[in-house]
Parts: structure tokens; sequence; C-alpha cells
């Protein structure tokens, strides 16, 4: 396992839409194993291929709190086959978009399909933090970040403030 470099805005490949992934086999696993060690060292609680430069449509997450065992979670081309009408903002952040932090309004609960670490489907209920998660880090699959939900004023405050920290670094 190795900790991956996370991409930051504005670098172009976070734009990317992600390919389907034709087989779970060890490589795979290898690339979910490094993400999710990326993750814990960042910290954060997902993380999306993408993120760390691999145009591929799998996602890591733990969304254990401090104190609580870790509950890591694999999702290989994930799929939302129903989104609740009803939504709620929820203020995110995200390790491509450091220290900013605003409030996106997602549908409260989705239905989800995906493939876990042994390539196995399961579709699964998803609300609160794990919805919202999920929602965001698929985003991430199709090339779109949290702050492109935000109006154009803020979008560009938060890449000039991200661009300041990565110089400042």
């Amino acid at each position: 396992m190795a900790i991956r470099e996370i991409l930051v805005v504005p670098s172009p490949v976070l734009k990317q839409v992600s390919e389907t992934v034709r087989v779970v086999d060890d490589d795979l696993r290898a690339l979910m194993d490094d993400m999710l060690e990326t993750m814990y060292a960042a910290p954060g609680i997902g993380l999306a291929a993408i993120q760390v430069g691999v145009a591929k449509r799998v996602i890591v997450m733990d969304l254990a709190r401090d104190g609580e065992e870790a509950q890591p979670r694999f999702f290989v081309n994930p799929e939302i086959l129903w989104a609740s009408e009803e939504t709620a903002p929820y203020e995110e952040g995200c390790l491509s978009v450091p220290e900013i932090y605003d409030e996106v309004e997602r549908p409260l609960q989705v239905k989800l399909k995906s493939l876990n670490y042994q390539g196995e489907e399961i579709v699964e209920d998803a609300e609160g933090l794990f919805a919202v998660c999920i929602q965001h880090e698929m985003d991430h699959l199709d090339g779109v970040l949290f702050i492109d939900h935000l109006s154009r004023l803020k979008r560009e405050q938060a890449i000039k403030k991200v661009k300041k920290l990565v110089k400042a670094a």
C-alpha cells in the first residue's frame, strides 16, 4: 500500500469523466488499498480514484467517527438507481478543494448499486451522511466538484483560495 498524491483544483484531471471498470482484479484492489491509505492519511471520509489521477469509476469511503473501529467501504462502478425528491443542505468539504466548506443541496436518500472489493454486486439504501458522501464522490466520477454546485462567484473565490494555499505550501 502507498499514499498517493491528491490532486487539487484547478487540476484539469479532476474534470475528466472516469471510465467504467471492466473487472475487479488484484490490480484494482491494490488501487483501492492505496486510495484508502491516502484517504486516512489526508484525513478524509471519501475519495474517488480520479482524485489520485486514475480515471476509473472507483470510490473508497469510511464514515466511522473518531474512536470507532474503521469501517472501510469500496464502490466500483456505483450507480444511483433512485433518489428521493426531498433534499437537504449539508456542509461539504473536499480533499481536492482543501480548507473550503460550503452547503450543497442533495437528495436525502438514494438507492445505490455498485460492485464491492470482491467484485460482488451490492444494492443498498443510503441516507444521512452516507447519502451525501456517496453523491459527492460519484460527482467526482463525472468530473464534478462540490464547488460546481455553488454560485460562480463562490466557486471562483474557492479556486483562488486553494491556489494561494498551494503556492504557500
